[in-house]
């Protein structure tokens, strides 16, 4: 079964079950306190899982793209992914454990015909802050799930929350029996050694963590994710998601135009690409911050070892071709963007090739020191300098390092490469955790702001200012915008008393819901207006504003303080960043 066919099967179940289908969102999230991207289905809906009224209503379901980079460095080995697509459900405050349970038995085996013998599930195990989930476990027996097929785990495997407090829950995991070997008479879905595939995940949202424990929600979530290309592995037979029709073109492409036999590397193109291309189609761009840099990362890692393989940098227009041809049915908007996303690579391509070629430079500069103090061994500090500062690919050091008869101490290398994984996964952890946890009242204030201060660029510096994006957290904003050059003290001045006048005339902050159509004839801004579903939110402030957004936010700008710029700075090309804070 074809990937877009069980994403179209998915949606249509829900539908005929009272789900509301709603767009994905796109990767780059728009008033995210959290994240640089997209990083689960749950993640757009933070404010309505909180209990703010969604217009598509209580039941909804979606396909949504991510992205995480958190295992960046292991893409390449036969399962990991930095872009993926899941599939979700949900329900706000209406359907719970049975009703839940009871749809995705019948979803997977009569939709997806999975054999009963071959799914196992595992539910919360219970501990001294929360019972047994045994409404968990007698609903999958009523449902069909065979006896000796329930295991039980604690809150390290089944158990779900955002941060240290906030809302969560209790979760079941439903898991696919691939048919291997058991590794051990004990084997059971705990196990990593791939007899057990998880393929999909329900949480139910009916706690509340907070500094005393725990305490029941007034409303009850279920928030579920299906891994789309996990589930047409499975289904399809295959051993990894680049087997699937997702990636296989692309990776028949490759075995063509390569002079070297790298799987590993093909993999790395292949699941590169792709998300580099998702990531520009939503407005993404290269640069040396945050979100944009993680792009120039993907993109230059793949031109890396596209090198490796020896492919000609030129085939990269190919390759673009050739994945949105593959891909434009389930992503419309690649066709859309096809000449964009080419402009947006070969143009980082050529940035990369230059920095490789002053790291070449460096390198040799590095080599002479150490001839003419008569030594014959870089070390790993050297090396790792060179590929931190320039980019500069460690294994292109050693290849250049033999040819000139030295050698390369890749014990100290691939220490400091570590320290600086885990000093990456450190902070990605921090970026990447869930928005539930982060939405408190210095968070809704600057959701606010932002609106205001969207507004007030537009008055100073004109009507092209649009928003390309924003990140909030209780201490500071940063919004993201359309503009071609530094804003001069005089012009961030002006910004700064707009937005203070505004808030110091106290404006109410009306919700309004509307369709789309009406929204858009109003006037109302949206940074993505088809990520948005038939019947929208707008948040109107007097005559001041008018966007479409999903909240939270204050109900009158008096409650927002003082709004101060404390920077102003380039983000990417032709778009600027302004840091700010509210006193």
């Amino acid at each position: 079964m074809r990937a877009i066919e069980i994403r179209n099967k998915y949606l249509n179940f829900f539908k005929a079950h009272g789900h509301s289908i709603i767009p994905s969102a796109p990767l780059i999230p728009e008033n995210d306190p959290s994240v640089l991207f997209t990083t689960a289905g749950m993640q757009p809906l933070v404010p309505y899982l909180l209990g703010e009224h969604h217009p598509s209503g209580k039941r909804l379901t979606d396909y949504q793209k991510c992205l995480r980079t958190n295992d960046i460095d292991e893409v390449g080995d036969n399962r990991h992914l930095t872009y993926f697509e899941m599939l979700g459900n949900w329900s706000l405050g209406d359907y719970f454990k049975e009703e839940s349970i009871k749809m995705s038995f019948e979803f997977l085996t009569k939709e997806l015909g999975i054999p009963v013998e071959k799914l196992s599930v595992t539910v919360f195990a219970g501990d001294e802050d929360c019972p047994r989930d045994e409404v968990a476990a007698s609903c999958w027996k009523k449902a069909g799930i065979l006896d000796g097929h329930i295991y039980y785990y604690g809150k390290d495997d089944n158990w779900w929350i955002a941060g240290e407090t906030g809302p969560c829950g209790p979760d079941t995991e439903m898991f696919y029996d691939t048919g291997k070997p058991a590794c051990s008479p004990n084997c059971q879905p705990s196990c990593d050694c791939g007899k057990y595939v998880e393929i999909w995940n329900n949480v139910f949202m009916e706690y509340y963590k907070d500094e005393k424990g725990y305490s029941k929600l007034k409303q009850q979530n279920v928030d579920t994710g299906l891994g789309l290309e996990r589930m047409a592995m499975l289904l399809q037979g295959k051993e990894t998601p680049f087997d699937t029709e997702i990636f296989k073109p692309i990776m028949d492409k490759l075995v063509e135009l390569e002079k070297v036999d790298l799987i590993e590397s093909r993999r790395i193109i292949a699941e590169h690409l792709r998300s580099s291309m998702m990531i520009i189609s939503d407005g993404g761009r290269p640069s040396n911050l945050d979100r944009g840099y993680v792009l120039r990362r993907l993109i230059r890692r793949m031109i890396r070892h596209m090198n490796k393989l020896q492919i000609n940098l030129d085939e990269i227009s190919t390759l673009i071709d050739l994945n949105v041809d593959t891909l434009k049915g389930m992503y419309p908007e690649l066709e859309k963007n096809r000449e964009i996303i080419k402009s947006v690579i070969i143009e980082e391509k050529n940035k990369f090739v230059r920095t490789l070629a002053n790291g070449e430079k460096e390198f040799n500069k590095e080599v002479n020191k150490l001839k003419n103090a008569g030594k014959n061994i870089i070390d790993g500090k050297m090396l790792f300098r060179l590929y931190d500062t320039y980019g500069f690919p460690p294994e292109v050091t050693k290849d250049l390092a033999i040819e000139c008869g030295m050698e390369v101490s890749m014990d100290e290398f691939d220490k400091l490469f570590k320290e600086h994984q885990e000093k990456s996964r450190a902070g990605a952890t921090q970026k990447f955790k869930g928005g539930l946890a982060s939405t408190g009242e210095m968070e809704t204030k600057y959701h606010t702001a932002t609106h205001l201060l969207n507004a007030a660029l537009k008055q100073v510096l004109g009507a092209h200012v649009h928003q390309r994006g924003s990140n909030i957290t209780a201490e500071r904003m940063r919004f993201d915008f359309s503009h071609d050059s530094k804003m001069t003290d005089e012009e961030k001045k002006q910004t700064e008393d707009l937005v203070n006048k505004w808030i110091q005339d106290a404006i109410p902050v009306e919700r309004l819901e509307m369709k789309k159509e009406e929204a858009v004839k109003m006037g109302a801004e949206a940074m993505f207006i088809e990520k948005y579903g038939d019947i929208v939110t707008v948040y109107k402030i007097g005559d001041i504003s008018i966007e479409l957004c999903g909240g939270p936010h204050v109900s009158n700008t008096k409650e927002l303080g003082h709004f101060k710029i404390k920077k102003e700075e380039s983000s990417s090309s032709g778009v600027r960043r302004i840091k700010a804070i509210l006193e």
